[in-house]
């Protein structure tokens, strides 16, 4: 007797039309007992104002340079950057399978806000549009000189930021990377196929269907991916044809949620934003891209809708205000 097809039971591989590669969907995995690793809890406690912290209003950086006593965004030079102006190239290859070619650009940091307890969902609605702001601006700046400009930010020690202060990275650079190329590739050849944005009759499809929508807004959705490959991965889509974060109107830009942002110039292409938090089944269960994930294809355990019915269950104070609330509750 044939056994009637479950998403949430059986294994399948989805196609991720966006960048054009396929990810397994393995949901019965999650029916195994966790032996793995078990993250620390969060830190608690980060002081407002660290002289130490070289993020800080006032602190010295490792250069020596001290920075200003600022109370909005902050934008300044990596001083460890990856990309420089100025590196020379690397000349013509001798043979097909060893080519190199010129990379140069500019590394920048910026920082949201003066005090390093808060991060952007703590921020007010004004203080997070300056950030959004501070991005159009630096991406006005930076794509008139290059052909890539990239924001984002990595959060948290689980991803290697051993900094609490609130802060992401903008990389400008004189090539397309890897993801911007199949991305801007798949959306060309989508939009030339079918007349329209490839992401904009997406968001449509998942507004028809619902069942990965996580928040929407007059301006703005946000949603699980139906190719997600992190499992609480989502995509920031806004409701209209937009191609570069300059372009946003105002109402936009004090509507928008923020994460890793992806703009260019091409009529194909639709600003967008990925989120990929590392977690597996908790705050304190991670996932690890290793192994299958490494040598084949990549692998999650529990289907995209169902990790959109888990975030969207989630109550809409903050964490850390809930915590707040439940310590004044157990002083009182």
């Amino acid at each position: 007797m044939a056994t009637t097809f479950r998403a949430s039971e059986h294994q399948h591989i989805r196609y991720n039309p966006l960048q054009d590669e396929w990810v397994l969907v393995s949901a019965h995995r999650m029916k195994r007992p966790w032996q793995g690793q078990v993250e620390p809890p969060l830190l608690t406690t980060v002081p407002r104002h660290d002289p130490h912290n070289p993020l800080c209003p006032g602190a010295t950086r490792a250069n020596g340079e001290v920075n200003p006593d600022y109370e909005g965004t902050f934008l300044f030079d990596n001083d460890f950057p990856a990309l420089q102006p100025d590196a020379p190239s690397p000349g013509p290859s001798d043979h097909p399978l060893f080519q190199a070619e010129a990379a140069r650009g500019v590394c920048k940091v910026m920082c949201f806000h003066p005090w390093s307890d808060v991060t952007l969902p703590l921020m007010s609605v004004s203080e997070i549009r300056a950030v959004v702001d501070a991005w159009a601006s630096v991406t006005e700046e930076l794509g008139a000189q290059y052909p890539w400009v990239q924001i984002f930010e990595n959060k948290g020690a689980m991803m290697g930021c051993s900094n609490p202060h609130p802060h992401c990275q903008v990389w400008a650079s004189s090539f397309l990377p890897d993801v911007a190329q199949r991305e801007e590739r798949c959306q060309r050849a989508y939009q030339s196929q079918h007349g329209e944005p490839l992401l904009m009759e997406y968001g449509r499809q998942e507004l028809l269907r619902k069942e990965r929508l996580v928040l929407t807004s007059e301006h703005w959705l946000v949603l699980v991916p139906f190719w997600a490959v992190w499992p609480f991965q989502t995509l920031l889509l806004p409701r209209r044809h937009v191609r570069r974060l300059p372009e946003l109107t105002s109402a936009e830009r004090d509507g928008a949620p923020t994460g890793s942002e992806a703009g260019a110039n091409w009529d194909h292409w639709q600003l967008h934003a990925h989120y990929y938090p590392p977690l597996l089944r908790s705050a304190t269960v991670r996932k690890f891209m290793v192994g299958y994930e490494m040598l084949a294809q990549a692998q999650r355990d529990l289907t995209p809708e169902q990790a959109a019915e888990r975030l969207r269950a989630l109550p809409e104070v903050h964490y850390r205000l809930g915590q707040k609330d439940r310590e004044t509750a157990a002083i009182a």
